[in-house]
């Protein structure tokens, strides 16, 4: 039996419950009669260039260990978990990681019974071990010995399948969660953490929405900050479909200097994608080449807050065609000033629409949910765009808007009864549809009205 595990023909399955501790010693005397032994084969890994290499197994090799989990002790702070491939790991070493590019040094090794830890002077091969306050390493790393650098293959970390926005229940705790997240990250390197540049929004993602709450858990037992999960914003933008030219002034006479600026532009669209451009056409002095920068400066400010809804408007470009100044009045704040109205005056009269982030995704479900797995993609306005069938799955392709798929994890789980899975990343912008846009705006403007109030 040992031979055919050995060969992966056999895979034993044991029924235990940890937590009861029923089925945990026969599956430890198993490990011992039955799992091959560390050296039963050369370990794969690379040099940090890239070259692929094979690794002796041996206590006599230069050391090579891979960090395969990462947690905080609130009183020995950070514990790095991790398991001897080859060589011997001695405490009081310095090793290298060579994924950071940085230098360790190990303090006193330990291995865990339990919740107790029991120190010892070294790890051998096939040792799993823990080390206390490593500064660089993080979980996935692997740490050499320094004469010979290598880097043992990750286990792959698994996309994200679900987003949450997350904000604290009191803005005194902001720092404080800061700080407790990137502590989570490090021992759990499925969630991901970051902030929308668009929508300003903290983001934690997570392979389902249980995953995240059990991290919203952590964050209030461990750490004493509470949160409020509620579903990210869509970042919709803006952009125009026709052209216009339009002629601005700004003035503005107190008692001392005044204020004067008039430009004249022209606005049209430009391919999806396409971004801002800013075209110079003024020829001779009509306007000073100092306050021309102004104007571009003042159309990207008001580009930023958009003029449907409030979103940043993008893939067009402005010509600035001709202007006036005054000697005296004139300044670059004019001129910012009169480009931001030369840019809502021209972006209404160039049909503004809305624009929204399409998803490329591609679902992996078993041939008999294929019905009711297309049947939803095609409810949530999504486009398929063609399928693939390997031993009974059916790899579904499609492109769905953003805003259908905030809570498509939780829909594929209960559709599939938890046997199908999804992979999904940006594609492009397009344009949203007319009835949709005017639900956005409303919500919008609404939005706006109760700010005000």
């Amino acid at each position: 039996m040992a031979m055919a595990i050995r060969s992966r023909s056999l895979f034993p399955v044991f029924a235990t419950a940890a937590g009861k501790n029923m089925g945990v010693q026969p599956l430890m005397d198993a490990l011992v009669d039955l799992a091959p032994a560390p050296d039963w084969r050369p370990v794969s890994a690379r040099t940090p260039e890239g070259e692929e290499l094979e690794l002796t197994v041996s206590e006599d090799e230069p050391v090579a260990a891979y960090v395969f989990k990462t947690f905080s002790d609130p009183y020995a702070g950070r514990i790095t978990m991790l398991r001897v491939f080859t060589g011997t790991l001695k405490s009081d070493s310095t090793v290298l990681n060579p994924v950071r590019e940085a230098n360790e040094r190990l303090g006193g090794l330990a291995i865990t019974q339990g919740k107790e830890q029991q120190a010892v002077t070294h790890l051998a091969p096939g040792d799993i071990g823990v080390v206390p306050k490593l500064k660089e390493t993080r979980t996935g790393d692997t740490l050499c010995d320094p004469s010979r650098p290598v880097v043992l293959a990750a286990v792959p970390i698994p996309e994200p399948a679900i987003s949450f926005a997350l904000e604290p229940k009191s803005k005194g705790d902001e720092d404080k969660l800061s700080s407790a997240l990137v502590r989570i990250q490090d021992e759990d390197p499925t969630i991901k953490m970051g902030r929308d540049p668009q929508t300003k929004e903290l983001l934690i993602s997570g392979a389902g929405q249980l995953h995240v709450e059990v991290v919203v858990a952590r964050l209030k037992k461990r750490y004493k900050v509470d949160v409020l999960l509620h579903p990210p914003k869509v970042p919709y933008r803006e952009t125009i479909t026709g052209s216009a030219e339009v002629t601005t002034r700004h003035k503005k006479q107190t008692g001392g200097a005044g204020q004067f600026a008039e430009c004249k532009i022209r606005m049209e669209p430009l391919p999806r994608g396409g971004g801002y451009e800013f075209v110079d056409k003024i020829f001779g002095g009509s306007i000073s080449q100092g306050y021309r920068p102004a104007v571009d400066k003042g159309i990207q400010e008001a580009a930023e807050q958009g003029v449907l809804a409030g979103y940043p408007l993008a893939d067009f470009r402005v010509t600035l065609l001709d202007g006036k100044e005054h000697a005296v009045d004139s300044s670059e704040m004019a001129f910012k000033i009169a480009g931001r109205k030369a840019f809502k005056e021209a972006a209404a009269r160039c049909k503004p629409t809305l624009l929204e982030p399409i998803m490329k995704i591609d679902v992996f479900t078993p041939d008999e949910f294929m019905g009711d797995v297309m049947g939803d993609l095609n409810s949530r306005r999504g486009r398929v765009q063609g399928m693939d069938n390997e031993d009974g799955t059916t790899i579904i392709h499609a492109l769905v808007p953003l805003a259908e798929m905030l809570t498509y994890a939780p829909t594929l789980r209960s559709i599939t009864g938890g046997r199908a899975d999804y992979h999904m990343e940006f594609s492009h912008y397009d344009e949203v549809p007319k009835q949709i846009q005017e639900k956005i705006i409303a919500a919008a403007q609404k939005g706006e009205e109760e700010d005000e109030d």
